[in-house]
């Protein structure tokens, strides 16, 4: 049950990380015996887009936790996948049956999975394996095709990489001042939930904001409104720090999709310190499983085991006799966590615990423990790495423009 939850927890955050279409969206497989389902409902340049695909990705982007709305979303990728591989054979670039294979193992293995697992996982959700197959020779054509077109114009001169040098520091001197509301997703409520959280993410008002919070938020901040104190930037996630230093004051982020879950975050207020807070190298946390998600039995049982634990040392005693699968403890970088649980974290010190995420579909309460933090030692950066980086984000811009270019020029007709 525990890997299954892992695996869909990071396809989850892959959709909320926006990643590379290499690796993005799959689609579930919806029954075909709805009359016109295999009829047109795009024709991009000539290249025909059939509702059975759209209601595939559609329903795949609801498993994902996907933010907006699924139809609209599986549209505009879609598209996106009939341009991309309509380059790809412009430039008689057809990736071989062998290479379609390594990159569904490449794919497999972000999740500690051999292909053949990685399709049977896929399965039981209802995946066919051809649409895995298809999505991964798509992304592995644009692959190449970035590569031609671009590696040899994403030059990066001496003075570029002594500027990025010299903004490297210790850590952020930006703190922010935010409120948070984390909404669980119960099984036949998930429309509900996302319309909840689409209204809500439209606020400018913090007193609406935290009225909401009390209401709907399953974090130990409900009772505050939601209300966070300051907290360095550094401190949240990465994928975190972009989005609150895009808002203004009131502003409230985009629904965040989380396994389970929905988050929103407001931005109350923000300010520039003297302090430069450290960059955590590493978090060394624990998480125990326990059965009954957020029932108020589980959750008595979970207050009374946070007044016997100190360290995370302690769970081990806990979770003596029980399944080894209970109690994961884990030492990651924060860009590596899963999104909740990094969050969580940046809220907790060392010994503290959080009860605020669940997995199995809210089944499984999640006793989740900070052991303690690792800072980045001072270092000499590598030059070479630091070439290799911004040349990445150089082709990564450019392709971006280039598909863009396509969308722009492409006869699109959405029946």
């Amino acid at each position: 049950m525990h890997k299954m939850t892992r695996i869909l927890a990071r396809l989850t955050l892959v959709a909320a990380l926006g990643v590379s279409p290499v690796l993005a969206p799959l689609m579930q497989p919806a029954p075909a015996a709805a009359q016109g389902l295999f009829s047109p409902a795009i024709i991009v340049n000539d290249q025909v887009i059939t509702g059975y695909e759209l209601q595939q990705r559609a329903a795949m982007l609801r498993v994902m936790n996907a933010p907006g709305d699924p139809l609209e979303l599986a549209r505009e990728q879609l598209v996106d996948d009939r341009l991309r591989l309509q380059a790809a054979n412009d430039a008689g670039i057809r990736p071989t049956t062998e290479e379609v294979l390594d990159g569904m193992e490449e794919f497999a293995g972000r999740a500690n999975l051999s292909r053949e697992e990685f399709t049977k996982a896929l399965q039981a959700q209802g995946v066919a394996e051809e649409t895995f197959r298809d999505f991964v020779r798509a992304g592995l054509a644009w692959r190449v095709v970035v590569q031609q077109r671009f590696a040899g114009r994403a030059t990066v001169s001496e003075a570029e990489i002594d500027r990025a040098l010299s903004a490297r520091g210790g850590g952020s001197n930006v703190r922010v001042l935010m409120s948070e509301i984390i909404m669980p997703m119960p099984p036949q409520q998930e429309e509900a939930v996302r319309a909840r959280a689409n209204r809500i993410s439209q606020l400018t008002s913090t007193s609406a904001f935290s009225a909401e919070a009390r209401r709907h938020s399953a974090t130990a901040t409900r009772g505050a409104g939601g209300r966070l104190p300051w907290r360095d930037l550094n401190d949240l996630p990465p994928v975190l720090r972009p989005l609150m230093l895009g808002l203004k004051p009131g502003e409230v982020t985009d629904p965040l999709p989380i396994p389970n879950a929905i988050a929103l975050f407001q931005l109350r207020d923000i300010e520039e310190t003297g302090y430069s807070a450290p960059e955590i190298a590493a978090i060394e946390y624990a998480a125990y499983y326990m059965p009954g998600g957020r029932s108020e039995e589980t959750l008595a049982r979970a207050r009374v085991l946070k007044g016997q634990v100190d360290r995370c040392d302690d769970l081990y005693g806990v979770a003596k006799g029980q399944p080894e699968e209970v109690l994961e403890r884990g030492t990651l970088s924060p860009s590596e966590l899963p999104t909740d649980i990094a969050y969580e974290l940046s809220k907790l010190d060392a010994g503290e615990v959080s009860t605020a995420l669940t997995r199995a579909d809210g089944q499984t309460l999640v006793f989740l423990m900070l052991c303690g933090r690792t800072n980045k030692l001072s270092e000499d950066v590598d030059r070479n790495q630091l070439t290799v980086g911004l040349r990445n984000q150089r082709v990564a811009a450019l392709a971006d423009g280039y598909l863009a270019q396509l969308r722009a020029d492409a006869s699109i007709i959405q029946n």
